[in-house]
C-alpha cells in the first residue's frame, strides 16, 4: 500500500493539521499517511535563539541623554500559542524577536529613567538582570520562554564621562590628603610622647647622646674629649 512520509526536524516540534485544521504536537521523527489525506505538518526549532540589541536612547531622571545595550535569550515554549499569535509564516521568529525586543526595550528605559545619573552606575546591578516575573509573563503570551535578560553597558556622553572623572579625581586626592593629615597628626603625637618620656630621665638623655656621638663618628675620624680634662699642679 502505497503512502506518504511527513518529518519534523531534530530539536523541533511539529504541528499536524488535516484539512488546514489543528490536530496535535508532534515530537521528532518521521511519520506515516495514506496518500489521500490532505495533512501537512509545521516544524518550528526549539533551539535556543538569542539578539542583541545595542545603542538604544533613553534620558535619565535628571535629563541626561546615554545610551544602553542589552542582550536576551530565549526559546519557544508553546508551538500552538506561538504559532496563533505569529502564523506559520517563514519569517514567524523574527517577528516575535520584534516582539521581546520591544518589550525590553520598554522596561529598560522605565528602569533607567527613575535613575539620576549620578546614582545609576552605583545601582546598576539592580537593573543588569532583567529577567522580571512581570516582563518573563508578557513573553510567555507570545509563546516564547526568556532564558537570559541582560544589560550589556550602559554609555554616558564625553562631557558626562570627563565630569565623572574630576568627580573621582577629588574624592581621591581628598582621601589622600586625609590619610596624611591622620599620619601627620600620629607622627607628632608620637613624638610628643617621647619627648615627655624623655624629660628627667638621665638615662635616656646619656644613650641619646652616645647614638648622637656615634652617627658624627662614623664620617671619619675624630677626637672626642668629654668631661673635664684633668691637670697636675708642678
Amino acid at each position: 500500500m502505497f503512502y506518504k512520509e511527513l518529518e519534523v526536524a531534530p530539536n523541533s516540534v511539529g504541528l499536524l493539521f488535516k484539512k488546514n485544521v489543528f490536530q496535535q504536537e508532534l515530537s521528532a521523527g518521521i511519520y506515516k499517511f495514506s496518500p489521500w489525506e490532505k495533512v501537512h505538518i509545521i516544524s518550528l526549532s526549539q533551539k535556543l535563539r538569542s539578539v542583541r540589541v545595542v545603542n538604544q536612547e533613553v534620558l535619565t531622571a535628571d535629563n541626561i541623554a546615554l545610551r544602553f545595550s542589552f542582550y536576551l535569550a530565549y526559546k519557544l515554549d508553546n508551538t500552538k500559542l506561538f504559532v496563533d499569535n505569529f502564523g506559520i509564516e517563514t519569517d514567524n521568529f523574527a517577528v516575535a524577536e520584534q516582539q521581546i525586543v520591544a518589550a525590553a526595550q520598554v522596561l529598560l528605559r522605565q528602569k533607567i529613567a527613575a535613575f539620576d545619573s549620578e546614582k545609576l552606575n552605583e545601582c546598576r546591578n539592580d537593573i543588569t538582570d532583567f529577567k522580571e516575573e512581570e516582563f518573563c509573563n508578557e513573553v510567555a503570551t507570545f509563546g516564547l520562554k526568556i532564558i537570559k535578560a541582560q544589560l550589556i553597558d550602559i554609555t554616558f556622553p564625553k562631557s558626562v564621562q570627563d565630569l565623572f572623572s574630576r568627580v573621582l579625581e577629588s574624592k581621591i586626592r581628598a582621601t589622600s590628603e586625609l590619610e596624611n593629615a591622620r599620619t601627620a597628626v600620629a607622627t607628632a603625637r608620637a613624638l610628643k610622647n617621647a619627648s615627655e618620656l624623655m624629660k628627667g630621665d638621665e638615662n635616656i638623655k646619656f644613650f641619646q647622646y652616645l647614638e648622637t656621638i656615634t652617627k658624627i663618628a662614623d664620617k671619619g675620624k675624630h677626637t672626642f674629649v668629654i668631661g673635664e680634662v684633668p691637670t697636675t699642679k708642678i
